[in-house]
């Protein structure tokens, strides 16, 4: 079996985002893997160049704070709704077997509806477009292709660049002068970049038991060492006066199952995924605005297999979610004596369309 290893891009990481209602895994596109390992083992099939387009989607609106659902937010209509939208569009070239190097060129359009952020009086919608963080990495299969045949493992380095508007503005109602209408950053969760330079690991491994089964599994942890991007909040707390810059994580793992006969070039896979944002970065500060938190999800897939092309289609439902306190959170608590912590809006579902083409 050609086993394929197929993420289409959230962090959210989701992706990853958040508190007065957001996401916890913001839509940029940061989060995308390996496309796939197809034909690796076999020398005619290997191809210099492959192209992948991803596409994500979700609507987060449900708010939790810890792992409790504030389900009255949206029988009052005080939820915060964030529809997402990434086209990730990245370009592969094989250097051997063994090597490879990505770029990934991320583009999102988002939109945001709150009641809090426009005079808490009535309903509207602050929007983002445009190009997001791009990613340069290099990949390593650690065993020899030709010496794995049923399995292998695979290290990707890379970076993040600073390619995104991290201080993209929209007009917010009821919230200037005598309430009128003022030009301001909008919400992190719905800013195409985050202002820093990330740096990237990735972990890529299957393993095909039989012709028909495999096992396949991705690790993949973004660091940020810068702390802030200076782009205003306008919240009130004093901890969270400027957006932070916070690392990513995502992982996965599961089986997949590959049909015989006219099936052939379809298999579908099921397994678990984690997503989601530290409350500590690895490398550099945590002060600043961010909504920290992780899902995970039960994520089924199917993959369909053409001689140039692989279509790939993953649905994660999300069975646990967890807004976790942050710094500011425990700041203010300390400071007050009354204890803080924030909430987020989580999705109930994504959707992750995704083709790659070897040239």
């Amino acid at each position: 079996m050609k086993s394929i290893i197929f993420i289409a891009g959230m962090v959210l990481l989701a992706a990853s985002t958040y508190a007065q209602g957001c996401v916890a895994i913001r839509g940029t596109g940061a989060i995308c893997t390996m496309a796939d390992h197809q034909g690796m083992n076999d020398n005619k099939s290997h191809s210099k160049w492959q192209v992948n387009i991803g596409y994500r989607h979700f609507k987060s609106y449900k708010h939790f704070r810890g792992t409790h659902e504030e389900k009255e937010r949206v029988i009052n209509n005080t939820e915060v709704i964030n529809w997402q939208h990434t086209l990730d569009v990245s370009v592969l070239y094989n250097i051997n077997q063994r090597w490879s190097v990505m770029l990934g060129m991320p583009l999102v359009a988002n939109k945001r509806s709150s009641l809090y952020e426009h005079g808490r009086t009535s309903r509207h919608n602050t929007e983002s477009y445009g190009l997001s963080d791009m990613r340069l990495v290099v990949y390593r299969w650690l065993i020899h292709p030709e010496k794995a045949k049923k399995g292998n493992i695979q290290l990707g380095v890379g970076l993040k660049f600073a390619t995104g508007d991290y201080n993209y503005q929209d007009y917010f109602y009821n919230v200037g002068p005598n309430g009128t209408a003022a030009l301001r950053p909008v919400d992190q969760s719905i800013q195409p970049g985050d202002g820093g330079t990330g740096l990237i690991t990735e972990l890529n491994g299957f393993y095909n038991f039989s012709q028909r089964f495999g096992f396949y599994g991705n690790l993949f942890y973004m660091m940020n060492p810068k702390e802030v991007n200076g782009t205003l909040t306008y919240r009130s707390n004093q901890h969270e006066q400027v957006m932070s810059v916070a690392d990513q994580y995502m992982g996965r793992l599961g089986i997949n199952y590959a049909f015989a006969g006219k099936l052939k070039p379809l298999s579908t896979s099921v397994g678990i995924r984690t997503e989601g944002i530290p409350v500590e970065d690895l490398l550099g500060g945590n002060l600043g605005f961010r909504r920290p938190g992780y899902v995970w999800s039960v994520e089924p897939g199917i993959n369909w297999m053409s001689k140039k092309a692989v279509w790939s289609l993953t649905v994660p439902v999300a069975v646990h979610r967890n807004r976790t306190q942050s710094i500011p959170d425990k700041l203010t608590t300390a400071e007050t004596g009354v204890y803080r912590h924030g909430d987020a809006a989580f999705a109930d579902y994504s959707i992750n369309l995704g083709v790659s083409f070897r040239m």
